[in-house]
């Protein structure tokens, strides 16, 4: 039988992405501290031992170990020049766990600073940055790709571009982070779900949703109702990644106690406002993806 492509397979219902990746690679034996994304050169058996225990858990899709894989990002590492062959090698690794029967998504993430007046990073070294990046994850086989934990539509557009620079045909999915506002929520540059889908919808994306922030669950509820009302008309799918709660304080670490029912519990309201590509954020792990998958899909 043909493999869908993920853009085909989307289309047919829910579909799971996995859950956190830094806490899950700490409990796996990487030592906390580092650089994450050298791992995929230094350590791919770890890697690959997180991605393996979410797609036992039932995820449909895993997200490659390069959140922080731009140049921009690694060369806080010394790591700049290593920006293609940490997210070819992230990618590869991802491939190898998901095999061909599951998918693929190269994840691209903030550049931990702000495109000028409000930083220091000129648009065009940024554009670089994240084209390089998305060549690597290219060059390793990913299915499409992943934006996340974004607040500036600004970068967000940057990364969009830089991709679309690289390949036309693979899907690119955009999630922003959001903070409570009132009834409402914005991100910190204080982005709504409705700019959000304004600014985005014709940019060349698939889909466009949340993930992260500092939301409790009822927030992340109204969070995806809002952006089900932004979409519609416009094609987009909607992606919902929201952390195991809000977290609380164990000395000077934060610690995540929602349940994993509890979790598969919202995540089955986000479902249920319209939500189609689901997963987790900080917090989660393949036990939460686990009760969410059987929650949702039986």
């Amino acid at each position: 039988m043909t493999r869908w492509t993920l853009n085909e397979r989307i289309g047919q219902g829910v579909f799971f992405l996995d859950g956190a990746m830094g806490t899950q690679l700490f409990a796996a034996g990487a030592a906390p501290g580092g650089c994450n994304e050298r791992l995929n050169l230094d350590s791919p058996q770890i890697v690959q031992a997180v991605h393996r225990r979410y797609l036992d858990a039932g995820s449909d899709a895993v997200i490659t170990n390069t959140f922080g894989g731009n140049a921009l990002s690694l060369r806080r590492h010394g790591l700049e020049e290593k920006t293609f062959e940490i997210n070819q090698a992230g990618a590869k690794i991802a491939r190898q766990a998901a095999g061909n029967e599951r998918y693929v998504l190269g994840d691209i993430g903030p550049c931990g600073d702000f495109l000028e007046p409000l930083g220091t990073v000129k648009e065009v070294e940024l554009a670089a940055a994240f084209a390089g990046q998305a060549e690597g994850l290219a060059d390793g086989g990913v299915d499409g790709f992943i934006i996340e934990t974004m607040t500036a539509l600004e970068e967000t557009l940057v990364a969009i571009g830089a991709i679309r620079s690289i390949t036309e045909e693979l899907p690119i999915f955009a999630s922003l982070a959001y903070d409570p506002a009132g009834e409402s929520a914005r991100t910190m540059m204080g982005v709504s779900p409705a700019e959000a889908v304004r600014r985005l919808a014709d940019a060349g994306i698939t889909a466009i949703g949340f993930n992260c922030g500092t939301l409790d669950m009822p927030g992340y509820v109204r969070l995806a109702g809002a952006y089900a009302e932004a979409i519609v008309e416009t094609g987009l799918l909607l992606l919902a990644e929201p952390n195991a709660g809000r977290p609380e304080l164990d000395g000077d670490k934060a610690v995540y106690t929602l349940s994993p029912d509890g979790f598969a519990e919202t995540l089955a309201e986000i479902a249920a406002a319209g939500a189609g590509i689901l997963g987790g954020c900080c917090g989660t792990t393949p036990e939460h993806i686990a009760a969410a998958v059987q929650k949702i899909k039986t």
